[in-house]
């Protein structure tokens, strides 16, 4: 198991890191909020803030296959709630927790927190396991 760093596009552009080391099948993506994450009113962007939940969760989806969290899968669906305000200088924690699902889809909770465990977001959403025969040429699961 591992700390992710730099992954994809998307993880070296925001610069969030990926944890799926804890060995309780749920994935962390951590994010330390600068001015860049910003929205206009000064606080974490309500995209971000998706963003950051939909990794922790798609990885805990991955965790159920695979203990390094790197099985591909595809989000189907993803609904964000926003409690409070995620601030500049704060360092938050998106958590994903397998609630159910069956052989093709995975039904997932997240929840996103900053260092004083106060609750930023909430979300839930749908995910499905990418075959390997789907995978594009050169991609690997």
């Amino acid at each position: 198991m591992t700390l992710i760093h730099g992954e994809t596009g998307a993880q070296r552009t925001l610069g969030y890191v990926l944890d799926v080391r804890g060995g309780d099948g749920r994935a962390r993506c951590m994010l330390d909020v600068t001015g860049a994450h910003a929205n206009r009113h000064g606080v974490l962007h309500g995209g971000i803030a998706g963003v950051i939940l939909d990794n922790a969760m798609g990885a805990t989806a991955s965790l159920t296959v695979d203990e390094t969290g790197r099985a591909p899968f595809l989000t189907v669906s993803l609904s964000v709630n926003f409690v409070a305000a995620g601030r500049v200088g704060q360092t938050l924690t998106a958590t994903g927790r397998v609630v159910g699902g069956g052989r093709s889809l995975l039904f997932i909770d997240g929840e996103l927190r900053d260092a004083d465990d106060t609750l930023i977001a909430t979300a839930h959403g749908v995910f499905k396991r990418v075959p390997r025969e789907k995978l594009p040429e050169g991609g690997d699961a």
